[in-house]
């Protein structure tokens, strides 16, 4: 009975974790043990050694240990302790015969602290070792060649059961909580299995694992006997030997009445050890006391090596395998991630083999405040509860639970969905996640006997006594998925550091390409307002140049307005793919219909097609603009006979020769003066191009000869050897249907730019119109459609910061034609525009502005 008076120890699960094993001051009676100080003085003997050797404790206590042993055995010891290093297993020294002993003995050495401990057994006869490790050996190829863990295990034990020849042998293997399930197993008949029982982690308590890790290999020979004293008995705590490492090391009362309660009188376990961890046993229990001698212990310690080796090996191979194919998903993630910039995305796209990998039922992506699920997972705002309670778990870490519902009471509710998660974190802030989920997986778990293992007093004072019922004790397990694996978070720590990488290279690319983007808008507006300095100041010296010659403001204003459109015409050829080379051939032909009309059939185009670069196609487009009006104000052009021939030819070195002839037209004379427009003949290729110029005013017609580098020519299309311009887009016959057609009398213009509009209104007055309505923006255009009646539009496209392409909708939902007005860089907005309609490029002149409003509206 416990006395009440004394204070009472909390009997729980871990008083097995706080007993003290290794300093119980006791060995196994099946040898003894002395303890020497480095010197070899004789520090501590075991109680029993007059059971083995002539020798009395007392006398034996404070001599040398040369008394015991022989000299020569000594030199033996010495050379052994040289090669030990602290905490290693013990060296053997095996068959050394003793003075006063009748038979040889094996001695285990070995290093604890300061004292040096050797371990006296009885020895078996020397071609009992070589059999055994011959034996071993063999068994060692057989398991190398097995593939399977268990496979592996189940021939280890039946191995060892035909080589120790205890009555059952189990392959004990530690889960994730730290119980253990006994993989395979090898047992007499007559004895009930162990095969499948689960065993809880307080069975082996937290010292006896460590002490499995150090020693492969412990014998206990008689589960009834407590052992015998190490003398003298120490006066301290500190004083005690450690045995952590002694062969002969007793036993816990505690695990004794444990194994007497299974029926075990004998026991022997072998460590299976992978990657420096306690991976499992191989235990074997005896019926009746059994002591296996130093030479077996030995094989087995040699197989326990090895078993331990092949299983770390084919442990490795598997998770080789499975890191090679996460590598090879993961690289295929990078790869899709690195194209399409839509990390959310790509994970979805390939959620399949994501899921296989990590043997998930379904996955969640929440990223920027967006959630994407696939397979089978909580809801949206499920989801959203998981990632808000993730919020609270440390930054940067996999989470990962196999009973989720402990983590999130709220999970409870969607369990058969998904019991477990594993999440990955792929932001810091705002918190972002890949979750994967596992479905539950009710199974029913065969214990060893109850595993909320009875508190109850024993003989061993207030203790948890060791239970007495290994019979088997059923639970059901819900509310869980299956664990994951060591190899499944690594994966997805490898995932969360390949993607952190993505969003990083993908935050970066953006910096880059704003970057870019900004430099390439201040390159653009450096070179836009370049090109209008350009234009201004060509302006300037048209207007400069032209009022110089022109006797009226008449005259003045339609030199000016020809030589603007014509560079207006040349700058749409260039702009039309964003300011690319444009065709010498359509500028040609661009130039002669907008200004001879149907005398542009008579200028033939011999030669190959020529593609100018844009700086020099304004300066040809002046050039040949100045040619073909004074051909058609005074040389073949100007009468109903002459013609132009215009020959292109390519030189070797790929600059260009354009020859200029007029024949058939009245006699030319040489200019008496010098105007503007022999200046820009004669002087702008030279100037602007670094080309030749020369121009010869032959009294049967002007013959000019031009030579432009190649570094203004960007291809030569061959086989385009046209005799004359194309024919114009209307004939005749064309142009009296048009003036059938009345000219619109009432007309919207829509155009934000003042000036603009004004000179428009103006022009359209003159054509014709009644009234004109300028509207800047697209709400006034639309509330003007809807309360006025009209019969033609004009519609400017880009209307500073809107289109006017719901303006067109409109127009086209009411039947009302219209036309638009472009400028620069607008083909996008008007691709944007379903319906073929006609457009008009700015600045455009009073002539094209009346052909277009002709061509488009209503007769009648």
């Amino acid at each position: 009975m416990v006395d009440s008076s004394e204070p009472q120890m909390t009997v729980d699960l871990t008083n097995c974790d706080r007993e003290p094993i290794h300093l119980l001051g006791r060995v196994q009676t099946c040898g003894f043990l002395v303890a020497t100080t480095a010197d070899w003085l004789v520090s501590n003997v075991s109680a029993n050694i007059s059971d083995f050797v002539k020798a009395d404790v007392n006398t034996l206590i404070g001599a040398h240990i040369s008394n015991l042993i022989p000299p020569d055995i000594i030199h033996t010891l010495r050379n052994r302790l040289q090669n030990l290093t602290a905490n290693a297993i013990p060296a053997v020294v095996s068959n050394i015969e003793l003075a006063g002993a009748n038979h040889r003995f094996d001695i285990n050495i070995h290093i604890s602290g300061k004292k040096i401990i050797l371990e006296f057994e009885p020895a078996l006869a020397q071609k009992d070792l070589e059999r055994d490790l011959e034996t071993v050996q063999q068994s060692i190829n057989r398991m190398s060649a097995l593939t399977d863990v268990n496979a592996i295990l189940k021939f280890a034990t039946r191995f060892c059961a035909a080589l120790t020849g205890y009555d059952r042998v189990m392959a004990y293997v530690f889960r994730e909580d730290d119980s253990g399930e006994v993989r395979a197993e090898t047992c007499a008949p007559d004895m009930e299995p162990y095969l499948g029982l689960r065993y809880p982690a307080s069975d082996i308590p937290k010292q006896a694992r460590e002490l499995y890790k150090r020693s492969p290999v412990r014998s206990i020979n008689d589960s009834n006997s407590i052992g015998v004293p190490i003398l003298p008995a120490p006066m301290h705590q500190g004083d005690a030997v450690d045995l952590s490492n002694a062969v002969l090391r007793s036993v816990s009362p505690i695990h004794l009445e444990y194994l007497r309660n299974m029926g075990v009188a004998a026991s022997l376990s072998i460590s299976i050890v992978v990657e420096g961890e306690l991976f499992g046993l191989i235990a074997c229990h005896h019926r009746k006391p059994k002591h296996l001698h130093q030479s077996h212990r030995s094989s087995m310690v040699l197989f326990a090596q090895m078993l331990s080796l092949i299983i770390e090996g084919k442990l490795t191979a598997q998770s080789n395998n499975y890191k090679e194919a996460a590598s090879d998903l993961i690289n295929s993630f990078s790869r899709s991630a690195t194209t399409t910039g839509d990390i959310s995305t790509v994970i979805l796209d390939q959620c399949d083999k994501a899921m296989e990998l990590m043997s998930a039922n379904g996955i969640a992506v929440v990223s920027d405040d967006t959630i994407k699920l696939a397979g089978k997972t909580p809801s949206a705002d499920e989801v959203k509860i998981l990632a808000k309670r993730l919020n609270t778990q440390p930054s940067g870490k996999i989470f990962s639970s196999h009973e989720l519902a402990t983590f999130l009471p709220e999970a409870a509710d969607f369990v058969p969905r998904a019991a477990g998660m594993l999440s990955i974190p792929i932001s810091k802030s705002p918190r972002d996640y890949i979750m994967f989920f596992r479905q539950e997986v009710v199974q029913s778990v065969n214990w060893a006997g109850n595993p909320e293992k009875p508190a109850s007093l024993g003989p061993n004072g207030v203790r948890l006594t060791p239970r007495k019922s290994f019979q088997t004790w059923r639970a059901l397990v819900e509310g869980q998925s299956e664990a994951w694996t060591t190899s499944e978070i690594a994966a997805a720590e490898q995932f969360r550091v390949t993607v952190l990488e993505l969003v990083l290279k993908l935050v970066d690319d953006a910096v880059v390409e704003k970057k870019k983007a900004n430099e390439k808008q201040e390159l653009l507006i450096a070179e836009l307002n370049h090109r209008v300095r350009n234009i201004l100041g060509l302006v300037q010296s048209l207007i400069s140049q032209t009022s110089k010659k022109e006797a009226t403001v008449s005259d003045f204003a339609k030199v000016l307005e020809s030589r603007i459109q014509s560079l207006a015409r040349a700058h749409d050829l260039i702009t039309k793919q964003n300011w690319s080379s444009a065709s010498f051939k359509e500028l040609i032909q661009t130039e002669t219909k907008a200004y001879l009309h149907q005398k542009s059939t008579r200028v033939q185009i011999m030669g190959p097609d020529i593609e100018v670069a844009p700086v020099a196609f304004s300066t040809l487009a002046l050039v040949m603009h100045e040619l073909i009006t004074n051909s058609a104000k005074y040389g073949s052009l100007s009468d109903q006979r002459g013609a132009v021939k215009l020959g292109i030819s390519v030189r070797d070195d790929g600059s260009l020769d354009i020859s200029w002839r007029e024949v058939g037209g009245p006699a030319v004379k040489a200019p008496t003066r010098r105007g503007f427009g022999s200046v820009i003949t004669e002087k702008s290729i030279p100037f602007e191009l670094n080309g030749e110029s020369k121009i010869d005013y032959h009294i049967a017609g002007v013959r000019a000869k031009f030579w432009i580098p190649a570094s203004h020519i960007t291809k030569v299309v061959h086989g385009a050897d046209l005799r004359q311009a194309e024919a114009p887009e209307t004939d005749s016959a064309e142009t009296a249907v048009k003036e059938t057609v009345p000219f619109p009398k009432n007309i919207l213009l829509v155009e934000d730019n003042m000036i603009i509009a004004m000179d428009t209104e103006g022009v359209l007055i003159e054509l014709g119109a009644q009234s004109v309505r300028v509207c800047a923006d697209v709400e006034t255009s639309l509330d003007f459609i809807g309360k006025s009646k009209f019969d033609f539009a004009i519609l400017d496209v880009n209307l500073g910061s809107e289109t006017s392409l719901e303006v067109a909708h409109k127009l086209n939902a009411i039947n009302i034609p219209f036309i638009f007005a472009s400028g620069y860089g607008e083909s996008q907005i008007l691709n944007a525009f379903d319906t073929k309609v006609d457009t008009i490029s700015k600045p455009y002149d009073k002539e094209r502005l009346k052909k277009a409003i002709l061509d488009n509206a209503k007769s009648g």
